[in-house]
């Protein structure tokens, strides 16, 4: 049957079916391996309703809805513009800043495709007129847009989280530590590169432009102060973070900058709906798949063929690593999570490994996945965003990678990179 079935999905997306599709059409056929009777498909029903059921997926419309109206407002420049005042003259500094501004921009959004669009759309033309190489930009903007993933809040945590019954509250605090590791390593690089090309640096603002520039921003960095803030504060939860920040982002871009108006919020929320669809029924096929999968002894059969159930807590997280390193190269992020976490989820228990730090690792995996060729999703949004060819935007990936899977590894070896801020607010 496993076999089976994964062919099905196979063949389906080589068809060039949406990801829905194929999930869905293998969860039918794996129902009908189970019963062989296409009237229990009530029940394959009820899996998916109880996929998308957890009151903690609330969190994630919501934080698309907050990154669409910062988007398509004036938040997300006044950011760039600030970290552009700041470090913009140093030796790569412009690249230096796409990267900080990849990660400031994530920590209010939590989407690695949202920040491709917000900050690469302004800054690529900018890098490009000062001397970079467009593989170099593209490369730069795709891999730091990876940065969102990591620092709260992050999406793919979310899902991670509600599958594996993990505080949320944790891995968004324990992202931190790898999100700025990778920040400082895409900094150097940019700077080392900037260096060796003989790339022209920015004038320096003067300290009244510095400080024009955060008052401008000073609103939209109140994003970060809400979600890590008042979750670590105890104020409110995860979900009612989301809520609040759509909030504060409705009265940001409506009320303060007046930057959007009436017709916007159909647009806005016609965006943000057909993006919650796909997301929601990706997670309710899933969930229903995984039933299928564990009800069929299919992640026992899997392990058992790989031996991982001989390995220690280290060679248990390098397989992970491997799996959804390689899963994310051909299919959705999303997907991938939904599909891989039920089938580890046994030896990861049975070997005492913390499910923070294995989300953690899981979410950066799926972040470097998210990048790589062949079918990166991140690949994708750059070409369809900045109208560049397949080959061009993937040219100047392989040091970024490098970069991000040396801090895979760094996290399988010392994993208070991420556990450390959250040993502190937990522990």
């Amino acid at each position: 049957m496993a076999t089976t079935i994964f062919l099905i999905m196979i063949v389906l997306l080589l068809l060039g079916f949406p990801m829905m599709i194929p999930l869905l059409v293998a969860t039918f056929v794996g129902f009908i391996f189970l019963f062989g009777d296409i009237g229990r498909m009530d029940f394959m029903v009820q899996q998916m309703m109880a996929g998308i059921r957890p009151a903690s997926l609330i969190a994630v419309p919501m934080f698309i809805l907050a990154a669409d109206i910062m988007t398509r407002g004036q938040s997300a420049d006044r950011l760039i513009d600030m970290v552009m005042k700041f470090i913009g003259h140093i030796k790569g500094g412009l690249a230096v800043s796409t990267a900080a501004a990849c990660t400031l921009f994530g920590a209010v959004s939590g989407s690695t495709q949202a920040t491709v669009v917000a900050v690469g759309s302004p800054l690529r033309p900018r890098m490009l007129k000062a001397g970079y190489k467009d593989s170099f930009v593209l490369a730069l903007i795709i891999n730091a847009s990876d940065i969102a993933f990591l620092i709260p809040p992050s999406i793919g945590m979310i899902i991670y989280g509600v599958i594996s019954s993990t505080s949320i509250s944790e891995l968004f605090i324990a992202g931190i530590g790898p999100g700025l590791l990778l920040l400082v390593l895409f900094s150097a690089y940019s700077m080392i590169y900037a260096t060796i090309k003989g790339v022209p640096t920015e004038p320096k603002a003067s300290w009244a432009e510095r400080g024009e520039s955060v008052k401008r921003a000073i609103w939209p960095l109140g994003f970060p102060v809400i979600i890590v803030g008042g979750i670590y504060g105890g104020i409110f939860s995860p979900t009612e973070a989301a809520a609040v920040c759509v909030l504060y982002a409705i009265i940001l871009e409506f009320l303060v900058f007046r930057s959007l108006n009436l017709p916007d919020i159909y647009r806005i929320a016609k965006s943000t709906g057909l993006i919650t669809a796909v997301v929601f029924i990706l997670v309710g096929a899933g969930a229903a798949f995984s039933w299928v999968i564990s009800f069929a002894q299919v992640p026992q059969e899997i392990l058992a063929a790989v031996g991982i159930a001989d390995m220690g807590p280290k060679g248990v997280l390098a397989v992970i690593s491997i799996a959804f390193f390689i899963g994310c190269m051909f299919v959705d992020p999303i997907v991938v999570i939904l599909i891989l976490v039920p089938i580890f989820a046994p030896v990861v228990n049975s070997v005492g490994l913390d499910p923070v730090l294995v989300g953690t690792i899981i979410t950066l995996q799926v972040a470097i996945g998210s990048a790589t060729p062949p079918f990166g999703c991140d690949i994708f949004t750059a070409i369809a965003i900045f109208k560049r060819p397949y080959i061009e935007v993937i040219r100047g990936i392989f040091p970024f990678t490098v970069m991000l899977l040396s801090v895979s590894v760094a996290l399988i070896y010392f994993p208070q990179i991420a556990l450390f801020l959250r040993d502190l607010a937990f522990r």
